[in-house]
């Protein structure tokens, strides 16, 4: 006497319950087919083989119109109703055919089937019990001994439904709890993956800031001054200096032109790919006193090779540091003196210092909290480095980015 009962509403239980819910109308005909014909294989009357074949007749249209769409839809009436239908075929099929209790293995599992509730299926299933007891005695005559001779069969009917009804409710509800654990976990995965995705944007974004701040931006802002220099020196008929002046306009939009590329193609700075950091932080040093006439000192510790042999990412953060820290000498410090100083040691962590003799800021003031200074920081420490700024109004500014040897080992990977 298999059983089961419907699921309680739920996110995952209509899945669960759909699935097997083709079985169980398959089950039901079969089982309905098998009683109909034990009674051809019996020794009934023809009357009596007609009222039973009649009652199994309207047991099976009352499935096809109220059973299969109740137990499909959930609709609460027509599964009433059917459940009654099926108690009284029941219990009229024992009033003449006591024998006929494979009726109970339609009966028990429609019962459970239909039910969304524990105590649902417990009822029709004792509503069951007493129909057919009711028939049988009717039957074969109220008695004493005739009630104690079918108890115990009756008694064991109810109690295997129930045994079985409640075993197999539980291992529904833990199906559709397993159900509905696996759709919150595939949920939560979707939203993670678009958390992290929407993360991996904003970082980029973030990224794609600050090395367009850090190169075009730069660059275009050199542009900008030589400019208005240049047409200064027009102005006052000197062309010869507005020559030099356009020259390194040119020389910037070229420099510019090769980091929009190396950008767009997302390869190191431009200047990296001409030759050492070294060589790279002496060009900029140089092109930085062509357009404002301050003397940077550059100097490598301890030698050429050991900076040149630093890793390509320790190599762009400490390239964009420079550039930065330049830009903000050009836009704020009014210095006559700039140094930078690069170090590095094998496998270890490398830095890079710019010192100005400007005229300095408070670093706690609004200067400190720029998108330059801000975006060096997030790059610094993306790659697991620090940045170290030291000024004071009136005594310059120092600035110091270090970035380990791990980082470099990452951005290679």
């Amino acid at each position: 006497m298999s059983t089961v009962s419907a699921p309680e509403p739920g996110a995952a239980g209509p899945a669960v319950y759909e699935r097997t819910i083709i079985g169980w109308h398959i089950a039901f005909w079969v089982m309905l087919g098998l009683s109909g014909a034990a009674a051809l294989a019996e020794r009934l009357t023809s009357g009596e083989r007609i009222a039973y074949l009649s009652l199994l007749a309207l047991l099976g249209v009352a499935y096809a119109l109220l059973g299969a769409p109740a137990a499909t839809t959930r609709d609460r009436v027509r599964s009433h109703a059917y459940r009654l239908v099926l108690c009284l075929v029941a219990g009229a099929i024992a009033t003449f055919y006591p024998e006929a209790m494979l009726i109970l293995f339609i009966a028990f599992p429609q019962v459970w089937l239909l039910s969304e509730r524990t105590v649902e299926g417990v009822g029709f299933s004792v509503l069951i019990v007493a129909a057919v007891m009711v028939g049988t005695l009717s039957s074969s005559g109220w008695s004493i001994d005739a009630l104690l001779e079918i108890l115990p069969w009756m008694a064991i009917s109810l109690g295997s439904s129930l045994l079985l009804g409640l075993w197999i409710t539980k291992i529904i509800n833990q199906s559709e709890q397993r159900a509905d654990l696996l759709a919150e976990l595939e949920s939560t995965r979707d939203e993670l993956a678009a958390a992290h995705h929407a993360t991996g944007v904003v970082a980029e974004r973030e990224r794609m800031a600050r090395e367009i701040h850090d190169t075009l931006a730069q660059g275009f802002t050199s542009i900008v001054m030589l400019a208005e220099t240049a047409s200064m020196q027009l102005t006052r008929d000197r062309p010869e200096l507005a020559a030099g002046q356009l020259a390194l306009i040119e020389a910037t939009a070229r420099d510019n032109l090769a980091e929009a590329r190396a950008l767009v193609a997302a390869f190191s700075p431009a200047a990296l790919g001409e030759g050492t950091l070294g060589d790279a932080v002496r060009r900029l040093a140089s092109r930085f006193t062509a357009e404002t006439g301050v003397r940077i000192d550059v100097e490598l510790e301890p030698d050429e090779e050991t900076v040149a042999a630093l890793h390509a990412g320790q190599q762009v953060v400490l390239l964009r540091a420079a550039q930065e820290a330049l830009t903000n000498v050009r836009k704020h410090a009014r210095a006559t003196r700039v140094s930078i100083v690069l170090s590095a040691r094998a496998n270890e962590a490398a830095a890079i210092e710019v010192r100005d003799d400007g005229t300095g800021f408070e670093p706690t003031g609004p200067l400190h909290a720029g998108f330059g200074l801000a975006g060096m920081r997030g790059r610094v420490e993306e790659a697991g480095g620090t940045v170290l700024v030291d000024s004071e109004p009136g005594r310059g500014t120092w600035v110091r980015v270090r970035v380990p040897a791990a980082a470099g080992r990452r951005r290679d990977s």
